[in-house]
């Protein structure tokens, strides 16, 4: 369906086309508004959170979960992006550009020489808004 090779870097812009081809055959577009897509999302979002709900602190790379727990995992974080991907198109947001210049952004908020100066120094993660 998707025309793009299993072991082939996949971009936004490529998710973007594949979602809207996929909205236009199923005459889903009617649906497709910015609300609802959101909306669509929380919910995506809330099946994500089931997957971590009771496992407390995980390791990266999840060395202690079995292979279907993972692929469960992909699955919903696969949903999640696909909606974020669909609702940027849908609000004319370039998600890839709009992504760069928040990194941007967040450097000079949270400049890198303050954790060189100082390795014991605690800041605030931006992402949890807790101490890192």
């Amino acid at each position: 369906m998707t025309g793009v090779p299993a072991d082939a870097p996949v971009s936004l812009d490529q998710l973007k086309q594949i979602m809207n081809e996929f909205a236009k055959e199923r005459n889903w577009e009617q649906f497709h508004s910015p609300r609802n897509l959101l909306l669509a999302m929380v919910g995506e979002v809330g099946e994500l959170s089931e997957i971590f709900q009771w496992k407390g602190e995980v390791p990266k790379g999840l060395p202690d979960w079995k292979e279907e727990e993972k692929v469960h995992l992909g699955e919903e974080l696969s949903d999640v992006l696909l909606y974020l991907v669909r609702l940027s198109d849908m609000c004319g947001v370039d998600l890839g550009k709009a992504a760069l210049r928040k990194v941007q952004l967040n450097a000079k908020k949270y400049p890198k020489k303050v954790s060189e100066e100082d390795p014991s120094s605690t800041t605030k993660d931006p992402a949890t808004s807790e101490e890192a």
